[in-house]
């Protein structure tokens, strides 16, 4: 028998005049038409400076569905950690507005919830062996790849990828990570909650996926790979300290 259950999608923007009307026009689209449990969409906004607020709230007066919220700090990190905070579905995750990840992944990762009720926690991959990677820049594949190795050497990462930009847990699950994740308001906050749940020996699918690179990336590479190599400095001081103390906490 299945698992009744409702989903929040969260989509942290900043400054996504040019994408947030057909990211949310799209999804919209394709959860009418393939989804047939309640959802949300939720925007997460980190204080934009151009169009898109009074885009997000067109939005919001349009579907019923849509819930936007404005947040004046910056960061993935704490668009992701405040939509948890505020959930009330069964599931919730994220998902890039640009839509990298094909949107069928949104309707398999649904079905996975409902039929494995050990389940915890769908990391996208693009690097697993049956994902499919499109018009990805050499740089940032060998970043990205990069970025795996470093935590993989460094905490023992089972996963194949760690910033696809499609992550959906469990509400128990979800909530439990925010209790005992770091305050860290970008991207490795992300990698953080994923490492924890690891460590944490959750029930984890490390799902292959359809990926189309966005050449309007917002994202400043050699920046957040500084920002990644510090990061992974302090946690991995912190897991240390933590394995010290006796405090790792087990699902």
């Amino acid at each position: 028998m299945r698992e009744v259950c409702s989903i929040n999608l969260l989509f942290p923007v900043l400054n996504e005049r040019l994408r947030l009307q057909s990211g949310i026009e799209r999804t919209m689209s394709y959860l009418k038409e393939n989804v047939d449990i309640p959802y949300q969409v939720t925007i997460l906004d980190n204080g934009s400076t151009d169009e898109t607020p009074e885009i997000a709230k067109a939005l919001e007066e349009k579907y019923a569905e849509v819930t936007y919220i404005r947040l004046e700090e910056r960061g993935v990190g704490i668009a992701f950690r405040n939509g948890i905070l505020r959930n009330t579905c069964t599931v919730v995750g994220y998902m890039d507005i640009d839509l990298s990840t094909d949107l069928k992944y949104l309707g398999k990762t649904i079905k996975l919830f409902q039929t494995d009720k050990e389940l915890d926690y769908v990391n996208g991959s693009r690097f697993s062996k049956e994902s499919c990677t499109k018009g990805r820049k050499w740089y940032r594949r060998l970043t990205s790849a990069g970025l795996v190795w470093l935590l993989k050497i460094n905490f023992g990462m089972k996963a194949t990828d760690a910033v696809c930009g499609f992550t959906f847990l469990r509400k128990e699950a979800a909530d439990r990570l925010v209790e005992v994740c770091s305050n860290d308001n970008g991207w490795f906050y992300t990698i953080e909650f994923l490492l924890r749940a690891e460590r944490m020996n959750m029930n984890i699918y490390d799902m292959p996926v359809e990926w189309q690179e966005d050449y309007n990336t917002t994202v400043k590479v050699w920046k957040t790979i500084c920002n990644y190599l510090k990061r992974i400095w302090c946690l991995k001081k912190a897991f240390k300290q933590e394995r010290k103390k006796g405090n790792v906490k087990k699902n």
